[in-house]
């Protein structure tokens, strides 16, 4: 478990790295275009950190409006609130706020951009298939992000993938409304406008590979909580077998939940927030045979 662990925060770690480089060349060649003496670099870099920033700060309290989550107190759910309750003191966190969302789907999620200010949710869906066992590896594993700061990583990735949407966009539409003195260098022109094709796209690839390795490390900091990933596979397994998309849809707030909460099969899947349940699951099994 812990080599696991271990091997999911390097290659996190490696591919954030890879995305603000990406941020920061997309950057430098739309100042390139623009003649390279104008600022834009480094203005793109200073409006990406502002973005960043505010989503940091705002990103939980909407991620919990958007999913209409409603706050729970211990005496509203005592089962799933004793569920939580004993993972953060087993984990050494403060208790987070706890909340419910009405939909059969089930799912949870976990947000907040620190362990002081961390809330979890469980849909009613989860409540009412999941045995105690399983409900706890689910918790342990939403938990598991928090304890990581996988909230933090996440939004940031957010927030940089608008940004280079942005930017891409801003190089199409100059490229397209410049006259053909300012068009010039034809060779500029061509590489932007390759460049704000592909940009969105390696964007959101990047995005998707962090959040993915982002699950991977919860569940291996899940199952090293409880020290049973038998729970967490039951429950992986349940949610198979129901299906985990959310009556209300809502793509921005996606790769919070603990399975994929939006409908979508085959090539929709590699555009996923979350890799396959059937590799979570053989993963987790494989932890327990080497435990």
């Amino acid at each position: 478990m812990y080599s696991q662990i271990a091997a999911n925060k390097r290659k996190t770690v490696i591919i954030m790295f890879v995305f603000v480089a990406f941020v920061a060349g997309l950057a430098w060649l739309f100042d390139q275009y623009l003649g390279g003496s104008t600022g834009v670099f480094y203005g793109i870099l200073i409006g990406a950190v502002i973005y960043a920033l505010i989503q940091y700060y705002a990103g939980s309290r909407l991620a919990l409006a958007v999913n209409s989550a409603v706050e729970i107190h211990s005496s509203d759910n005592p089962r799933l609130w004793r569920i939580v309750e004993n993972l953060a003191i087993t984990d050494g966190l403060p208790m987070p706020r706890v909340f419910i969302m009405d939909d059969p789907s089930p799912n949870a999620f976990a947000t907040g951009r620190d362990p002081k200010h961390a809330a979890v949710c469980a849909t009613t869906g989860i409540l009412d298939i999941m045995d105690d066992t399983e409900l706890q590896g689910v918790f342990a594993h939403e938990l598991g992000h928090v304890k990581n700061y996988d909230i933090r990583v996440s939004m940031i990735a957010f927030a940089l993938t608008a940004v280079i949407s942005l930017i891409a966009d801003v190089i199409l539409r100059m490229t397209w409304f410049r006259d053909d003195e300012e068009n010039n260098n034809q060779y500029a022109m061509i590489a932007g406008i390759v460049a704000a094709i592909l940009a969105p796209l390696v964007a959101t690839m990047i995005q998707l590979a962090i959040s993915r390795q982002r699950e991977y490390l919860a569940d291996a900091t899940g199952a090293l909580t409880t020290r049973y990933p038998e729970g967490l596979a039951s429950a992986l397994e349940k949610i198979a077998q129901s299906g985990s998309a959310l009556k209300r849809q809502n793509t921005a707030t996606a790769h919070l939940f603990f399975a994929n909460p939006l409908k979508g099969h085959s090539l929709a899947n590699l555009f996923s927030t979350h890799p396959p349940i059937e590799e979570r699951i053989a993963r987790l099994r494989n932890m327990e045979s080497h435990a």
